[in-house]
């Protein structure tokens, strides 16, 4: 089967996407895979290389540009270089956090080419890549959300109608978040006016829509779904951050963050985060896998939805395989389901 891995890309996640990428490349059994391997430049340049880990960021220069055309007629992907070269692909695994990646831009060139794709679709990818497009979508499901506020960029100019806006619906602390970046890119916490200024304008550098949101006490927990229309939700883990909240540095670049099975949780308690896991990402279309974000808040214990992630991290400290490895999966059956999944989908 011919797998073509795209990589990299544009966003604030770039790292963590090649991160991803070794784990799954490693994942695929040569003997049953020949695979593709499409680096994504952080200013957006198509890479055709060899082999993910021997290269850094200053040697994919040293490869040649591609130009990625379409074929829907022939079911492939034209790579163009020289000389000239017809790629014939079965499906594409787009490891791809953020934009350009999850929120369904590379879903629609691989449905313009007819390539089918592990993963969420397109509708269901942009939707759940913009934080207050999914609370609108998840809110009739009557699933507790944090209250928010939402805030456009060319409202900043009258910064103190803002703070007005936001201080009549939610208490301090809160926190700042773009509606559309990934892995805490630009979210900050707010304790009084100075700090909600300060992080608007930072959430703003990200993006024009600006989530503004109740500060939840209590632990972070999240829900792995594997499947299309017969959806399984894994067991519920937890982060355990080495910082206030869980911050990029506190993800990515801090050793004390750590992600561990939430068994003490009472089992009602698990079961409503499976089960609304599940109905989250059936309300957003959602297909392949995805990571399910909540908080149970301390004083209530009430299960509380935070996010969805529809392509998330895959590195070794990655949340998404730790629940399926604790679950009886190996990385490799893993990769095998999600592969099978996307030839399955129904693709428009």
């Amino acid at each position: 089967m011919n797998i073509a891995l795209v990589y990299g890309g544009v966003s604030s996640e770039h790292e963590i996407s090649c991160l991803s990428a070794k784990t799954i490349y490693k994942a695929l059994d040569p003997e049953r895979y020949e695979v593709t391997l499409i680096f994504i430049t952080k200013d957006g340049q198509w890479k055709l290389v060899d082999h993910i880990q021997d290269y850094t960021e200053e040697a994919y220069a040293t490869f040649p540009t591609a130009v990625v055309i379409p074929s829907k007629e022939e079911m492939n992907c034209l790579i163009l270089e020289e000389p000239v070269r017809r790629l014939h692909i079965d499906l594409a695994i787009p490891v791809l956090h953020g934009l350009g990646g999850e929120d369904g831009t590379i879903q629609g060139l691989f449905e313009m080419a007819g390539i089918p794709y592990v993963g969420c679709g397109v509708i269901a990818s942009a939707a759940a890549m913009d934080k207050i497009t999914t609370k609108k979508i998840v809110a009739p499901l009557g699933i507790r959300q944090a209250r928010f506020v939402d805030v456009y960029r060319h409202e900043l100019n009258h910064m103190e109608d803002v703070i007005a806006k936001v201080e009549e619906t939610l208490d301090y602390p809160v926190f700042v978040k773009p509606s559309n970046a990934g892995s805490s890119v630009g979210v900050s916490q707010a304790n009084d006016r100075t700090e909600l200024a300060a992080g608007l304008h930072t959430a703003a550098v990200q993006d024009r829509r600006i989530l503004v949101e109740e500060s939840i006490v209590g632990h972070e927990v999240e829900c792995a779904v594997l499947g299309n229309l017969d959806v399984a939700a894994s067991r519920v883990g937890e982060i355990l951050a080495a910082d206030s909240f869980y911050t990029y540095d506190a993800k990515y670049n801090n050793p004390e963050s750590q992600t561990v099975i939430a068994d003490y949780l009472p089992e009602e308690t698990i079961q409503e985060i499976r089960k609304d896991a599940v109905q989250i990402f059936k309300a957003l279309d959602g297909s392949g896998l995805a990571r399910v974000d909540f908080f149970v808040e301390k004083e209530t214990g009430e299960v509380v939805f935070n996010e969805i992630n529809t392509f998330p991290g895959f590195t070794s400290i990655s949340m998404y395989p730790t629940l399926w490895i604790h679950e009886g999966f190996t990385i490799e059956g893993l990769v095998d389901r999600l592969i099978q999944l996307g030839l399955e989908r129904e693709h428009k």
